[in-house]
């Protein structure tokens, strides 16, 4: 008997090993199979991982939003750096979203992982052409390179509460300065989406009626000011706070932004966004966005929009910014399975 069972725990044995031995082959190629996509792809994947989805029906990224109208009105200075059609004279019809970060449809809006908070604007211009701002709430962008940016999803994906230490995200910040700073940036709750103040993080280059070009990155800051909710607030905002108070705050008064651009001195890095440029840098003037009302189609409507930071028209253009350059492909992914392709 004792024989026959020694037999049966090493048949068993040997199956196990073999189940083990398979799984980890499979994990293997899995692996393989991952990293041999393209790697707005695999961004897309590890920050849906990261969530804990899919979603169906939400962004891999700023999943949670509110769409709100309105309306841009051009400054007299912007024309002296871009003859784009939306900033001449004339006002334009603006679709925007505002929107908390990560891939999680219900994070609490003061929830340090939904920071940093996100604008999205659309520009309607004539026979049905549009043009868009896509921006964060962070004067700066924790890699260099969309690899970079891989690196740091990855890095937070292996490191769970189990990782050896250093954990593999301790060990990529180490490595990684601008990764670093950017995880440590503060990250206070804002009073409303319209008490924040947003940053383009990526440069574009700006050319006017008279054949001059400059380099600059957008800046979106509200009229009244920046306001920020304390700590003990910020404890005890309820979940969906900042949605709840634009509807509200918008039914009352418009909430007005003035979006300006940032130049870049002679010798300022114009491809890199996490190369901060100094605040003495000069900045003129585009306009003045007003937000009047909550779009009530806004649900349809961010899903069926996809933004894209590259959709320009003449007088403004991309940087060679790798990760401005990838921007629209992984939104393309996430756009493709938030409709279900």
């Amino acid at each position: 008997m004792n024989k026959k069972r020694s037999l049966l725990n090493i048949k068993s044995l040997a199956l196990s090993v073999l189940v083990l031995s398979i799984s980890n082959a499979y994990a293997e190629d899995a692996k393989v199979a991952e990293s041999s996509k393209p790697v707005v792809e695999q961004i897309v994947n590890t920050l849906t991982k990261l969530s804990g989805g899919p979603y169906q029906g939400y962004r891999a990224n700023h999943a949670k939003g509110i769409v709100v109208q309105g309306e841009f009105v051009p400054a007299k200075s912007a024309a002296s750096l871009s003859k784009a059609v939306h900033l001449q004279t004339k006002p334009s019809p603006v679709t925007v979203r505002f929107s908390d970060a990560t891939g999680l449809p219900t994070i609490p809006d003061a929830d340090g992982n939904a920071f940093p908070k996100g604008i999205a604007i659309r520009f309607q211009l004539a026979e049905g052409a549009y043009t868009d701002i896509v921006s964060i709430s962070t004067n700066g962008f924790p890699a260099a390179k969309p690899e970079d940016f891989l690196g740091l999803l990855n890095s937070i994906a292996a490191s769970g509460p189990d990782a050896a230490k250093p954990s593999p995200v301790e060990q990529f910040l180490g490595s990684h300065p601008a990764a670093l700073a950017f995880v440590q940036m503060p990250k206070p709750a804002p009073v409303s989406f319209a008490t924040e103040s947003f940053y383009g993080v990526n440069a574009f280059k700006f050319t006017n009626a008279k054949g001059e070009t400059q380099y600059g990155r957008y800046r979106i800051t509200p009229i009244n000011g920046a306001e920020f909710l304390t700590k003990e607030q910020a404890a005890q905002a309820t979940p969906n706070y900042l949605m709840e108070e634009l509807p509200v705050r918008l039914s009352k008064a418009p909430a007005k932004f003035k979006i300006a651009v940032q130049l870049a001195d002679k010798g300022d890095v114009v491809n890199d966004p996490t190369v901060v440029w100094p605040e003495t840098r000069k900045q003129i003037e585009l306009g003045t966005l007003t937000l009047k009302n909550v779009d009530v189609d806004g649900v349809k409507f961010e899903k069926a929009t996809m933004f894209n930071p590259l959709v320009l028209v003449d007088g403004i253009d991309a940087s060679d910014d790798p990760i401005l350059l990838a921007r629209p492909a992984a939104y393309a992914v996430s756009y493709g399975r938030r409709l279900g392709q």
